[in-house]
């Protein structure tokens, strides 16, 4: 493992399942690159990689949903970080409702938020940055976060080497 690799695994980041929805197509993705990105006017940032059938819906969606998973949650991390949308809906067997704009909100999920995307940041790396305005919050008080360390036992729905390649590549190695 190198420098970098190292500490980040240290920092050991808590994972959160992000939700988006284009009219009728949904999406959901487990991710743990996020953070608070501003104190006035409140900002969140998420980082959605660029393989992702999330990734392709958040570009057009309007809003996305936040879900904080706690430590015992494990099975809808699973459940989201290593199907694909590409392949299945993610949402077909998940209890969920509708938010703002139609954003799917994962009803085991108490601790979320929808926010309204306000841009997006590509800057050639295997993620882009989508930074959001939270508009609905919902807390359920303080909880033990589900962490990174707690998933490396799952395996991604997509290679890590799908991340720099077009959809259209990575949809002819299913066929």
């Amino acid at each position: 493992m190198d420098a970098f690799a190292q500490l980040i695994s240290s920092a050991d980041p808590a994972m959160v399942i992000v939700t988006a929805a284009l009219g009728d197509e949904r999406a959901g993705c487990l991710i743990g690159f996020h953070a608070q990105s501003s104190i006035e006017p409140e900002r969140y940032a998420v980082w959605l990689s660029k393989a992702n059938h999330t990734f392709r819906v958040a570009q057009h969606a309007t809003h996305l949903g936040v879900h904080f998973l706690a430590a015992d949650q494990h099975d809808l991390a699973e459940h989201f970080g290593t199907r694909t949308g590409d392949e299945v809906d993610k949402f077909a067997d998940v209890e969920h409702e509708d938010g703002v704009e139609g954003v799917p909100l994962l009803v085991a999920c108490t601790n979320r938020f929808v926010a309204r995307r306000t841009a997006m940041l590509d800057e050639g790396g295997d993620h882009v940055c989508v930074v959001c305005e939270p508009l609905v919050v919902e807390a359920d008080g303080a909880f033990v976060p589900l962490r990174l360390g707690d998933v490396k036992d799952l395996q991604a729905g997509h290679r890590a080497e799908e991340r720099h390649r077009p959809p259209t590549e990575r949809s002819a190695d299913r066929a």
